[in-house]
């Protein structure tokens, strides 16, 4: 699925859903903030729905409500697949459709094909603890704007139009159905341009390129999980390295510093494996912030895994 919850103001999109697990016998569908692979020449692909909605957000540090906007909601709609390569390694694919829009005031909502997000993860180790599971797992995840879209209209902007590159690493350990599970994740972002040819940050600035701030993720995990139904709790927390505070009555911009820590659980349940189908739940609420609102946000998602691996099998035969 993945990276998966679109926040706030429009930071680039990131995952919220962390599916903590391990490879069992059932094949079940994965995303790259989670624990679980799929086999080599299987291919899980399907829909997800994501609605985030807040009226309070932090100016700086200060909260407060705008009677401009009144109540912001943003929705997504992506197609999200993944194909095991191998056994321990997967590709994992994002297209997000977003739209904005606001309840009071004139900014007029905004919505189109955001970023293409493309991810490698692959199992590093793993390893038996009697009868425990320890494993961890290395991702790599890039992405590219996929359309014209105008990041210099926040809160209004469906993403920020950067090129970015992360790095994440996920540790799990499960002992029958109980496991616990944390990840941390560096992203780069690319600089982006708008189209004006000054602006204020601290201080004044003639030029249209903008640089955005750098963010880590850390992630941690913690539920149940049997073979057909997974439940879990999640808390996340998101740094910007650097950026600076949304001035006092101003609009928020895309080189602004955006921390937030949120709070969610998240439940799946698996069909009958002769079926193949997937339903994934969920919900989390930013807990506090610095430059974004207070988001509660749901998501859902169906997902269909298909296995490529016999007709391969029968074809080389």
């Amino acid at each position: 699925m993945i990276k998966t919850i679109y926040l706030l103001f429009g930071r680039s999109s990131i995952c919220c859903i962390l599916f903590s697990g391990l490879f069992l016998q059932k094949i079940t569908a994965q995303t790259e903030s989670d624990a679980l692979m799929i086999p080599k020449d299987y291919f899980c692909a399907g829909g997800m729905f994501t609605h985030s909605n807040w009226k309070d957000y932090w100016e700086g540090t200060f909260k407060r409500d705008n009677g401009n906007i009144g109540n912001l909601t943003k929705n997504t709609y992506a197609f999200v697949a993944n194909y095991g390569i191998a056994d321990k390694l997967n590709l994992l694919i994002s297209v997000p459709y977003v739209t904005t829009k606001s309840s009071a005031g004139t900014l007029k909502g905004q919505k189109g094909v955001q970023d293409l997000s493309l991810a490698l993860k692959c199992l590093a180790f793993q390893t038996e603890l009697g009868k425990s599971i320890l494993s961890a797992f290395a991702i790599a995840t890039g992405s590219v704007p996929l359309s014209d879209y105008e990041p210099d209209f926040l809160p209004m902007s469906i993403g920020l139009h950067s090129k970015s590159a992360a790095i994440r690493g996920l540790v799990n350990y499960q002992s029958g159905g109980l496991f616990i599970a944390g990840a941390g994740q560096y992203i780069r972002h690319g600089n982006i341009t708008i189209d004006r040819d000054s602006y204020y940050t601290t201080r004044l600035i003639y030029s249209n390129a903008v640089n955005i701030p750098d963010v880590t993720n850390f992630i941690f995990s913690s539920g149940y999980r049997s073979r057909r139904f997974n439940a879990e709790a999640i808390m996340m927390q998101s740094n910007t390295l650097g950026g600076f505070d949304i001035r006092k009555n101003d609009m928020p911009f895309p080189g602004n510093k955006m921390n937030f820590k949120t709070a969610g659980v998240l439940f799946k349940y698996s069909f009958d494996s002769r079926t193949g189908l997937e339903l994934t739940a969920g919900g989390n609420y930013v807990l506090s912030g610095r430059n974004v609102g207070q988001a509660t946000t749901f998501f859902g998602s169906l997902l269909y895994i298909f296995d490529f691996s016999k007709r391969i099998s029968k074809s080389s035969n």
